[in-house]
């Protein structure tokens, strides 16, 4: 007895769920018709943000470190969304940086020429060198004397003439020296100074360029629509693995498949609405923004199993009016007034 109640309970919720799906598809297959009795143009469209739909990817090869936002998150132009493993770019970016300073460094060096120290130390040595220059000369020519008496031999004098030309040699080359330290740098070692200076700029704007590249920012100031990978994935710097998809949804609007039947009563400022099933008779009210020039295939199918798809349409946007929210992606029937 109990089977047989259950069983007439399931009979009957399955008769009213057909009932109620079929008078769903006799509505909408009725739509057009009404819709042309009313002067009004009824098409299929989809909800898309504003400025379209934008998928966000990296610029270059690698692994993601960080996904930064999630599915409705909102985000400002220029806000990151994502950071790719940067840790080799970011030490390439600290090994340009110290580059630069030690070619700045010695650029200075150059321009400001020797240190007052330096100029005194090379003047105190000189002295020194031709303090003993003189002894050693004084040496020299005493022994000349004694060794002309036969006081002593040829060898002793020799090595005190070796010595006085050594000496001298020294004092000779400090003087070199001193000369150097006080005259300015040459024009030619400035130029190839200032050229390794550059260089050095150059890569570091490189090095910060390439480390820039690991940061995903948007591009504008939107929602997040979807996000397609998570840290740790891989992707690809050839736009084929999108991290998240953007959009501006401040504003939305339709794009409606127009029957090329209806094609000559589509222009721009048009009124519209447009509704959805689960709004049930609510109307989004908005006006033709823009009407395509060709037409093609159809962007939006109702899944009806009597609908055609060898159909040629119109693409048309409808943009909403401010303050109507619909959520991105939705289907819609959009109704559009016919042009006389």
């Amino acid at each position: 007895m109990k089977k047989t109640i259950w069983l007439g309970i399931v009979l009957a919720a399955g008769a009213a769920v057909a009932v109620a799906v079929s008078a769903r598809k006799e509505v909408k297959a009725a739509a057009p018709a009404v819709a042309r009795e009313s002067g009004l143009i009824a098409a299929a469209g989809r909800v898309e943000p504003a400025g379209e739909e934008v998928k966000i990817g990296a610029e270059m090869d690698g692994k993601l470190q960080r996904v930064l936002v999630e599915e409705g998150d909102s985000v400002r132009r220029g806000q990151v969304v994502a950071v790719l493993e940067n840790r080799d770019f970011a030490a390439r970016v600290e090994l340009a940086r110290a580059t630069l300073a030690e070619r700045r460094a010695a650029l200075e060096k150059l321009r400001n020429g020797a240190r007052e120290e330096e100029k005194r130390e090379a003047e105190a040595l000189l002295r020194e060198a031709e303090a003993q220059r003189e002894t050693a000369r004084a040496e020299r020519d005493r022994r000349q004397v004694l060794r002309d008496r036969g006081a002593v031999s040829r060898s002793e004098y020799d090595l005190a003439a070796r010595d006085y030309d050594t000496a001298r040699a020294r004092a000779d080359a400090l003087r070199e020296r001193l000369r150097v330290v006080r005259t300015q740098t040459r024009a030619e070692d400035l130029r190839r100074a200032e050229a390794d200076v550059q260089s050095a700029e150059a890569g570091v704007a490189e090095a910060e360029a390439m480390l820039e590249k690991t940061f995903v920012r948007s591009p504008l100031d939107g929602r997040v629509l979807r996000k397609y990978r998570k840290s740790g994935e891989s992707v690809s710097g050839k736009g084929d693995t999108p991290i998240v998809s953007l959009g501006d949804v401040s504003r939305l609007r339709v794009r409606v498949d127009v029957d090329e039947t209806d094609v000559a009563r589509v222009h721009v400022g048009q009124l519209a609405y447009v509704r959805a099933d689960a709004y049930g008779d609510r109307h989004f009210t908005g006006r033709v923004v823009r009407v395509g020039q060709a037409l093609g295939r159809k962007n939006v199918r109702t899944d009806e199993p009597t609908e055609r798809v060898d159909t040629k349409i119109l693409e048309t946007l409808v943009e909403l009016d401010e303050g109507q929210s619909l959520p991105v992606g939705l289907r819609v029937d959009a109704f559009l007034e016919g042009r006389q």
